[in-house]
């Protein structure tokens, strides 16, 4: 063999390594996070649309309340309709017709149930009104 096919059969053999390893990592962390105990949603809000846009996260946790500031009124909202974001009640607050999009998502369970929530609204404004405390990602 020469040096340079030892040294192809060497990085050929790193770059399957580095392969199965980025693998069996990403199943492991989603089996780690849909295993948490009690009621939770990862939450993510998107702002912007297709050209351009901004992503935010975090994880949700009702036992007890954290993962963004205003947890606990999040985690009370979402018990007084067990998990159902859809059945929060709607605020009745004047909201801008500025188009600017926001997309919610959620995703996690709710006494033992899975939560999936999927929802663009016009404006950040159009958002907090029908999700309440739930996506306060930023304040």
């Amino acid at each position: 063999m020469t040096l340079s096919t030892t040294a192809t059969a060497a990085r050929v053999g790193m770059l399957a390594a580095a392969a199965l390893l980025l693998a069996g990592a990403a199943p492991a962390q989603a089996a780690e996070r849909d295993s948490l105990p009690g009621n939770w949603l990862y939450l993510t809000l998107t702002t912007g649309d297709d050209r351009s846009s901004d992503t935010r996260g975090t994880l949700l946790m009702c036992n007890p309340p954290q993962g963004h500031s205003h947890a606990a009124e999040a985690c009370a909202q979402l018990a007084s309709v067990d998990g159902d974001i859809t059945a929060l009640p709607q605020l009745n607050v004047p909201c801008p017709m500025i188009y600017a999009p926001v997309t919610a998502h959620a995703h996690g369970q709710w006494n033992g149930r899975p939560v999936e929530y999927t929802q663009t609204y016009s404006n950040a404004c159009a958002m907090k009104a029908s999700t309440g405390s739930v996506f306060a990602l930023d304040t």
